[in-house]
């Protein structure tokens, strides 16, 4: 499995070494050691996540402001634009954000630390999402980012408008936002 650090050096793209033949495929999807390697420190997941939308909806852009999650997140059908927004007052990157294309043909998966809103918008007719964190989600410490704020800038390949929840279509812009101290 290749590691590769984007533009905000620590969210990381994991690329896995497929087998494939006349049968079908191969491949190691999760591997501790090898992932703490990457990612330079011990991690500790304790809760996985699937999720199932429909073409053009956006979910997020979600984080915790206190049990603040890392989230290693792929694609099992489908695909989907996937996007971290580093949250992290004390970054170096605050506000600026990636965005990678996960896919069940790609088998990529995207680690996004703690301290990171995140969404996806899915591009296919529907889309699988996996998801594993490293803290339980606590609704009381839930909080969204607008997916459309201009400050943060996101380019998001879509033309239409994406279907959202009332949460999401209500998220306050990052300039109004609680973040991650």
């Amino acid at each position: 499995m290749r590691a590769t650090s984007l533009v905000i050096p620590d969210v990381l793209l994991f690329e896995p070494k497929v087998f494939g033949d006349e049968r079908g495929f191969f491949y190691e999807s999760f591997n501790q050691k090898v992932f703490e390697a990457a990612v330079g420190k011990p991690v500790h997941f304790v809760q996985d996540n699937h999720s199932r939308s429909s073409k053009g909806v956006l979910r997020g852009l979600h984080y915790q402001i206190k049990q603040s999650q890392g989230k290693l997140v792929r694609v099992t059908h489908g695909e989907v634009f996937d996007v971290a927004v580093d949250l992290r007052k004390s970054s170096a990157t605050f506000g600026q954000w990636v965005g990678v294309h996960l896919s069940a043909s790609n088998k990529s998966q995207l680690w996004i630390p703690e301290g990171f809103a995140h969404g996806f918008v899915v591009l296919s007719e529907s889309a699988e999402f996996l998801y594993k964190t490293t803290d339980y989600w606590a609704p009381e410490h839930e909080r969204s980012l607008a997916w459309d704020d201009p400050d943060v800038g996101i380019d998001w390949p879509f033309t239409e408008s994406p279907t959202l929840s009332a949460k999401d279509a209500n998220a306050p812009r990052f300039a109004d936002a609680e973040v991650v101290e």
